[in-house]
């Protein structure tokens, strides 16, 4: 019988891609994912701990899987990824769970099939280092239909005072180019259509790579050149770090995504100082504008946080305006998680949850107001839309600007791209027929 594997993920599409990875090393190993997730040999937790809703998620999963084990007493349980590596907290899932099988860091999840081949005494094994290496060498087994996820570089320099990522993610480190372009060659080769670049900052990529003038606007042309009809997205995009250069590559592109993720997350200035974004709502409004002078049908998404310590109505009414101002395609709304080990998570004047509730609940309502413009505004026009999905008899595809449509179609539109007219908009959401 074969052996077979669970993966829970959770958070960011870093998670998404890593779990990928970790599909990949179990398969090499001789398992397949289980059909039936109450009886898998091998569980793995690939865990996030920017929110608390993760973190929660995660323990509450962890009583299940307890029983579970109880009734296939040799199911090996590992915890991976972000939360591990969050100061104590292996230690405190030790103690409390001693039923895992191995608790491993975010740069160890390489060692996951030597682990399971080796076993233990019977304790939980626990392996959480700061290496910094990048493996290039790790086996990938993708879960996103059409769609592919790329590393381009891994952690983050910036320090947001709100954020644990720097601590759990470790300082930036790049990809060479080279092995990235030879990946996204190779997705492009066996018919992959949308290529992600992940990053938490993919403007800062190529700093760190000593003596090197590779930058990401020349990473971006470089992947233009390569051959065959496919889009490339990126994301994260830190707004201090968007330069006219990366700008005028996607406008110059005819594989570039225009949709850009772009995270405010206030538009305070006295809040975006506390968190340390290094940036005004000004700088950021003139990053918006920027874009939108190069990139006419530019699609914009980007990340509010509602209820950071000390944030006043005025504060929250200075959010309220940007969102108005940049008119997002797209908007994820948060509210405020406090995080130990962050600078705010000892900051006074925590702001009371009816507050945040009442706050995000307006966001909420007024970024509907314009999402429900903005798609008004589409109906007459054509697009050309890459067919992701087929779902519920319809074809599920996305403009070149990130704009998401519904189309009578078959399975066998997938991964193709049509020309289709958006026909009409019900609550928002956008229907296109084909030219």
């Amino acid at each position: 019988m074969d052996k077979t594997y669970r993966i829970i993920t959770y958070g960011c599409q870093m998670n998404v891609h890593e779990s990928e990875k970790i599909a990949g090393m179990l398969e090499n190993e001789g398992y397949v994912r289980s059909d039936n997730d109450d009886i898998a040999d091998v569980v793995v937790l690939n865990t996030c701990c920017v929110r608390e809703t993760a973190e929660t998620r995660v323990t509450g999963n962890l009583g299940i899987l307890k029983k579970s084990k109880e009734l296939k007493p040799d199911m090996k349980i590992i915890v991976c990824g972000c939360m591990t590596q969050s100061d104590g907290t292996a230690q405190k899932l030790k103690e409390r769970c001693p039923f895992i099988f191995a608790i491993l860091g975010t740069h160890n999840i390489d060692r996951l099939p030597e682990i399971l081949r080796d076993g233990h005494n019977g304790k939980t094994y626990v392996e959480i280092t700061d290496k910094t290496k990048i493996n290039e060498d790790m086996p990938v087994k993708r879960t996103s239909g059409i769609n592919a996820w790329v590393n381009i570089m891994y952690g983050c320099n910036n320090f947001c005072s709100y954020c644990i990522v720097p601590y759990v993610r470790g300082r930036e480190r790049s990809r060479e180019k080279k092995h990235i372009i030879a990946d996204v060659k190779k997705l492009v080769s066996v018919g992959y259509k949308q290529i992600t670049l992940l990053g938490q900052n993919v403007n800062s990529y190529g700093n760190d790579l000593n003596g090197s003038t590779d930058d990401f606007p020349s990473l971006l042309r470089d992947l233009s050149a390569i051959d065959g009809k496919f889009r490339i997205k990126f994301m994260t995009s830190h707004p201090k770090d968007i330069v006219p250069e990366t700008v005028d590559a996607i406008s110059e592109s005819d594989k570039l995504s225009h949709f850009i993720h772009m995270p405010a997350q206030s538009g305070s200035d006295r809040i975006l100082g506390l968190m340390n974004r290094k940036y005004t709502s000004a700088d950021y409004l003139s990053k918006i504008d920027m874009i939108k002078n190069a990139i006419p049908d530019a699609g914009l998404s980007g990340d509010i946080m509602v209820g950071f310590p000390t944030e006043t109505e005025r504060d929250f009414a200075d959010t309220v305006d940007l969102v108005s101002a940049v008119k997002y395609s797209n908007l994820y709304t948060f509210i405020y998680s406090r995080r130990k080990g962050t600078p705010a998570a000892n900051m006074e004047g925590q702001v009371p949850t009816a507050d945040k509730k009442r706050r995000i609940a307006e966001l909420i309502k007024r970024q509907a107001q314009i999402a429900c413009g903005s798609a008004v505004a589409c109906v007459g026009r054509s697009y050309e839309i890459l067919c992701s999905e087929h779902k519920n008899g319809k074809i599920v595809g996305e403009t070149r600007c990130g704009k998401a449509v519904l189309i009578d179609g078959d399975a066998s539109m997938v991964g193709k791209f049509i020309n289709a007219k958006i026909i009409k908009n019900v609550n928002s959401k956008l229907y296109g027929a084909i030219n």
